[in-house]
């Protein structure tokens, strides 16, 4: 049944250069299989493996003392650990993923102590990470057409994970065979790049890694694995996990396109650019790249991801932020790290062509004060662009409506969000601090990001306009100024 894991040679990882290989048995009430899965690690493959952490989640019977036992004979390097309560199928993961990180493995595989997935498949499991192909790599039981229910998967469950893995790769745009197989193998250094501290303790913790990994861009494999369902206690809640999993991918999925459903799926800092030809981003973007080149100053320029489009226009961008991401400054022409909220630095200089404040000013505690002495760098026939996001867009309103006010991840109501904007208020304050408007548009909602394109989207795209040109403060997700500052005369 497990012969078909054996699609590497341990020739192929002993070639390699050495990583330091650790296993993770996560246990909860696993007495009775507990050694049987330990003793089904394949002898070869056990002089590769550094580091065996078996972390019972608090079991209610004598898990831990049957992995003292099997400790005191084997001779695997065992760690075994007792967590002083139950912390849940996610939590012990974070718990044994925050070792890993602390004992400098380089390759960490998540088993299970119930025996549901074969020991067996070790080697194939870490191989595509050790030949450098992935960041992660899981086992699937979907992948070889009939092997699940072969091996015992009841229908319902069957049915279940064919239904919501095809409704979470149509909503994140992947193509995952399985997304609820328990059976995984991370690189370290790509664990420590996400927040999976932040994510679940409860079961949906494996939906919102592969989200995470997902949106970091990480390389993920699968490989097929044999299906086995024996005499283990199963505790999840089919129907509260189905509902968790579709929460999660919705969530992430309306993070991107800036709305709200409250998730604890974390992602990345980075602020994401928003490249449609109808978002902020896309309009500044196309505005500037048909005026002269010029000196840029980018405020709030984050990895410098729109700042890079722009000195591909051939503008010349420096940026600032209170924060440093990776790969800002070979993005960018040159990168100023201030506080923002203390005001712009001399170090960024004069005279700048264009300043571009996108999404930024309802970030500060005094965004009035960033607007003088944005009046105080640019150059007095240069163009000033802000945008902000628009409160009174009609998913504010109804959040207000019924008392469902609060920050969201992302969006309008992003946390980072501490002043909020109407287009009159905006306009009040801009033209209170010398800026006269020269242009102001009304952008839609980014419906790119949730994979609407081709006819459906052109079709929103048309719906969307219309309502914009009917209502704009209700159906307007962001508003764009083009600013010129006023010269004092005296």
């Amino acid at each position: 049944m497990v012969r078909s894991c054996f699609a590497y040679q341990y020739e192929k990882i002993v070639e390699k250069k050495k990583l330091k290989i650790g296993i993770l048995v996560v246990a909860y009430n696993a007495a009775t299989t507990l050694a049987s899965v330990l003793d089904r690690i394949p002898s070869e493959f056990k002089s590769e493996i550094d580091e065996v952490i078996v972390s019972d989640d608090f079991s209610q019977d004598s898990t831990y003392l049957v992995g003292l036992g099997y400790q005191q004979e084997s001779d695997l390097p065992l760690t075994l650990i007792r967590q002083p309560k139950n912390l849940g199928y996610g939590g012990n993961q974070k718990a044994g993923y925050k070792l890993a990180i602390e004992h400098d493995l380089d390759i960490v595989v998540l088993l299970h102590g119930d025996g549901q997935y074969a020991p067996e498949c070790l080697p194939s499991m870490v191989a595509p990470i050790v030949d450098g192909q992935a960041d992660a790599v899981f086992g699937s039981r979907m992948m070889v057409k009939g092997n699940a229910r072969k091996g015992g998967m009841p229908l319902y469950k069957y049915v279940g994970n064919k239904i919501l893995s095809k409704f979470e790769n149509g909503v994140l745009g992947t193509s995952l065979t399985e997304f609820h197989s328990g059976y995984r193998a991370y690189r370290v250094d790509s664990l420590k790049k996400v927040r999976f501290q932040d994510n679940t303790n409860d079961f949906n913790f494996d939906t919102q890694i592969i989200i995470q990994f997902f949106d970091a861009g990480m390389r993920i494999k699968e490989i097929p694995i044999p299906t086995y369902y024996g005499d283990e206690i199963c505790y999840v809640d089919g129907i509260g996990y189905a509902a968790a999993v579709t929460k999660d991918v919705l969530a992430y999925r309306l993070q991107k396109a800036g709305f709200g459903m409250s998730s604890r799926v974390s992602v990345g800092e980075e602020y994401e650019l928003k490249e449609s030809p109808n978002t902020s981003h896309g309009r500044i973007l196309s505005i500037l790249a048909s005026r002269a080149k010029g000196r840029v100053l980018d405020i709030g320029c984050s990895s410098g991801l729109l700042g890079e489009k722009l000195s591909d226009c051939g503008h010349s961008v420096v940026g600032v932020d209170t924060v440093e991401i990776d790969g800002v400054r070979e993005r960018l022409g040159n990168f100023v790290l201030a506080d923002l909220n203390q005001g712009i630095p001399s170090a960024v200089g004069k005279n700048y062509d264009y300043v571009v404040a996108a999404d930024v000013l309802e970030h500060l505690n005094k965004p009035d004060n960033i607007l003088s002495d944005i009046h105080r760098v640019l150059d007095e026939n240069g163009s000033l662009f802000v945008s902000v996001p628009n409160f009174s867009h009609w998913y504010p309103r109804f959040r207000v409506l019924f008392g469902a006010f609060g920050y969201d991840r992302r969006g309008i109501l992003d946390e980072g969000h501490i002043r909020f904007f109407t287009r009159r208020s905006i306009r009040r304050m801009l033209e209170g601090s010398k800026f006269e408007i020269s242009n102001s548009e009304v952008t839609g909602l980014p419906i790119e990001v949730f994979g609407i394109d081709g006819a459906i989207g052109k079709f929103g795209r048309l719906v969307e306009s219309v309502l914009l040109s009917f209502w704009p403060t209700m159906f307007g997700y962001q508003f764009l100024f083009e600013l010129r500052p006023v010269v004092d005369t005296e």
